[in-house]
């Protein structure tokens, strides 16, 4: 199919993956909330907390693995967006490095 007959989502660099997995959310401060992290892709993520977050924060977030022999993943990100949905808030945030 020709790229101009695609749609927008089918353009991404990096496609996303769905996670749906709970995630430790650690910002500048020290503190950690626990949040869901909905997907992933190449350079980004979308989490789901419980309060707001500002366009540019830093954050730490750490998805827990169920295995032994595969480490938890591990990354700094930076807040690109913070919108309201249900009873919190969707993050949109960029991936500024991967720690493990």
């Amino acid at each position: 199919m020709p790229m101009a007959m695609r749609d927008y989502s089918e353009k991404r660099d990096f496609h996303r993956m769905r996670v749906n997995t709970e995630a430790q959310i650690t910002d500048s401060h020290g503190h950690t909330i626990t949040g869901i992290c909905r997907d992933l892709s190449g350079t980004g993520m979308q989490l789901y907390v419980d309060a707001p977050m500002a366009a540019g924060d830093e954050l730490l977030v750490m998805l827990p693995s169920n295995r032994n022999d595969f480490p938890p993943f591990e990354s700094s990100v930076r807040v690109l967006r913070s919108e309201p949905e249900g009873d919190g808030f969707l993050l949109g945030a960029a991936i500024i490095e991967i720690k493990r």
